[in-house]
């Protein structure tokens, strides 16, 4: 497996797009495939944010992504920049994709001059993001969905 920029690799972007808004869509109802795909579009940067890595297997194909937003959801501006939309296929789930792609979020985040990132998550994940050194910050409701913002202090290396 190796985590590579989706700028860099855009013929997952729709594939992507449909994950993302399968996986994510109860806290946005309204939001399309369409629109998914435009916003991962906008990530064309490596090093920056708005971004988004991709984890690949060895013949290119991808196994799951994360995204560093300045903002993830507009009921929480508050607190920023955030690691947003951790997805990993489910056929890929427990190989360690999932923490590869977030302790990469983490050192980029950091590498940018990010002192403390924020993601939010369903009760059920707050154990999983414990165990990697995220610390609960807040509870909030978005939408339908009661869920757990968490933080992590960023090193200054990716």
């Amino acid at each position: 497996m190796r985590i590579e920029w989706l700028r860099d690799h855009p013929r997952h972007i729709d594939a992507l797009a449909a994950a993302h808004v399968e996986a994510f869509g109860r806290l946005l109802p309204d939001w399309t495939v369409a629109q998914a795909a435009e916003e991962l579009r906008s990530h064309s940067q490596a090093r920056a944010i708005p971004t988004t890595l991709l984890a690949l297997d060895d013949a290119g194909d991808w196994l799951g992504s994360v995204s560093l937003l300045q903002e993830d959801h507009q009921d929480i501006r508050q607190y920023s920049p955030w690691l947003a939309s951790l997805y990993v296929r489910p056929e890929t789930r427990g190989q360690g994709v999932g923490a590869a792609l977030a302790a990469r979020c983490v050192a980029e985040a950091g590498a940018l001059g990010v002192r403390e990132l924020y993601l939010y998550c369903t009760p059920a994940l707050v154990a999983w993001y414990r165990a990697r050194g995220w610390r609960e910050h807040a509870q909030v409701t978005l939408g339908p969905l009661h869920v757990q913002v968490m933080a992590i202090e960023c090193t200054g290396e990716a």
